[in-house]
């Protein structure tokens, strides 16, 4: 119970930080906060994130020529240019990397306006984070799991980060339904989407990119949102009007 428990905790948490932090903040400055508040949750996203540390700068990037590129061979991870959702993360990593180290530079209409923390984007990539993480993961499951298959939960601990985006970006163009034309192969994936706290809104969010709220019917609900509504009521982000 504990295992599970601490799992399902470091999921949501590290999904929290990439759909609130580095998607609707970085990327899309969907809301506003101070620079107290861009901190603290730069460290949250460090700490939730772990092993899989994600840079604000360089998922921005990949992000913003994602909208302008949709489902085209531009598209960083389009799931209709590759074989397998492995092929898609590897090919994703790669043109990551390169705006990590700076090897590329992306075109001006990417560039600015997302939260930059050298000295901690310098621990989030370094090696030895990653390794202290991993060994806390460990050493973790090794004083609590108390059956042997907890332990194939491990290599998402490591990974959790990069695997939230795999998962959007192939289920999201491939299975689910859509409500409007976007011209692209964006899809709602519900019922799943509660599991991914509403990154699986891909059709929705495409057609408004820049909307708070990833849901636009009824019945459908993003479990972010609220949360978001809250933080603005008292005052600790501020909503941007659409």
């Amino acid at each position: 119970m504990i295992i599970l428990i601490f799992f399902l905790c470091h999921w949501f948490l590290s999904l929290f930080s990439q759909t609130f932090f580095l998607h609707r903040y970085s990327s899309h400055k969907m809301f506003k906060m101070e620079p107290f508040w861009e901190k603290f949750f730069y460290l949250i996203l460090l700490i939730s994130q772990g092993s899989s540390f994600l840079n604000p700068r360089a998922y921005a990037i990949l992000h913003r020529m994602h909208h302008a590129y949709s489902d085209t061979e531009k598209d960083p991870h389009s799931p209709h240019f590759f074989k397998d959702v492995f092929g898609m993360m590897i090919a994703t990593k790669n043109m990551y990397m390169n705006y990590l180290q700076f090897k590329i530079q992306p075109e001006p209409a990417f560039q600015g306006n997302y939260p930059e923390w050298p000295v901690v984007d310098k621990i989030g990539n370094s090696w030895w984070w990653r390794i202290t993480c991993g060994l806390f993961y460990i050493g973790f499951y090794i004083m609590f799991a108390n059956h042997w298959w907890l332990f194939i939960l491990l290599p998402v601990h490591f990974l959790m980060g990069p695997l939230h985006g795999a998962i959007v970006n192939w289920c999201g163009h491939k299975y689910g339904y859509s409500n409007h034309d976007n011209d692209d192969h964006s899809k709602n994936s519900l019922p799943w989407d509660f599991l991914l706290m509403g990154e699986l809104f891909q059709n929705n969010h495409h057609k408004k990119p820049n909307s708070p709220n990833f849901a636009t019917k009824w019945w459908e609900f993003d479990p972010t949102y609220p949360v978001m509504k809250f933080l603005h009521w008292v005052r600790i982000i501020k909503i941007r009007k659409v």
